[in-house]
C-alpha cells in the first residue's frame, strides 16, 4: 500500500461519511421539527466545541495533513460556515482538494521530516509515517467522532456504520 493510499484514502471515507450523516441530520431536523442551530452549535460538554467547528477541524487536519505530507502549500480555510449545507459544501471542497493529490506527492513523505505547528508560538518536527499517526490521524479522528458523538447523542439516529461511511 503506498503511503498515498494509506493516508489520503483514510481522509476520504471518513470526510465522506460525515457530508451524508449531515444529510441525515437535516432530514431529522426536519422529521423532528428541531430548528438546525440547535444541532449545529450543539456541544458534548459546555467547554467543548460546537458541532460545526468539530467539521471544520476534520477538514483542517486532513487537508493541512496532506498538503504537509507532499510538501506543498498549506490550505487556509476561514470557518464561515452557518448551516449544513455550508459544512457540506466545505466537506466537499476539502474531498475535492485531497483527490487532487498524487501518489507521486506522497513518494517518501513517510520518511521526510514534516514540521507543523501545535501550538501558537510552538513547533515540532516528525517524520512523515510519525505525523501521520501520532498527530494528523488521531487529530482527525478526534474532531470527526466528537460530531458523530454531538450527534448521536441529541437523537439522531447514526450508528458506527454511518461513521464508517457503509451504511
Amino acid at each position: 500500500m503506498s503511503f498515498h493510499d494509506a493516508s489520503v484514502s483514510a481522509f476520504l471515507q471518513i470526510l465522506n461519511s460525515l457530508s451524508d450523516i449531515l444529510t441525515k441530520t437535516e432530514a431529522h431536523c426536519a422529521a423532528k421539527n428541531i430548528q438546525p442551530d440547535v444541532l449545529f452549535d450543539a456541544r458534548l460538554y459546555p467547554d467543548m466545541l460546537p458541532l460545526s467547528k468539530q467539521i471544520q477541524l476534520a477538514c483542517d487536519f486532513s487537508a493541512k495533513a496532506c498538503a504537509r505530507l507532499a510538501h506543498v502549500d498549506v490550505p487556509s480555510t476561514p470557518d464561515t460556515e452557518k448551516t449544513f449545507g455550508e459544512l457540506r459544501q466545505r466537506l466537499a471542497s476539502t474531498i475535492d482538494y485531497l483527490k487532487k493529490f498524487t501518489p507521486a506527492q506522497f513518494e517518501g513523505g513517510d520518511s521526510k521530516e514534516v514540521t507543523f505547528p501545535i501550538g501558537p508560538d510552538k513547533t515540532l518536527t516528525l517524520k512523515g509515517q510519525e505525523f501521520l499517526n501520532r498527530f494528523a490521524f488521531a487529530n482527525f479522528y478526534f474532531h470527526a467522532a466528537t460530531a458523530n458523538g454531538i450527534l448521536r447523542h441529541n437523537g439522531v439516529e447514526i450508528g458506527k456504520r454511518d461513521f464508517l461511511g457503509v451504511a
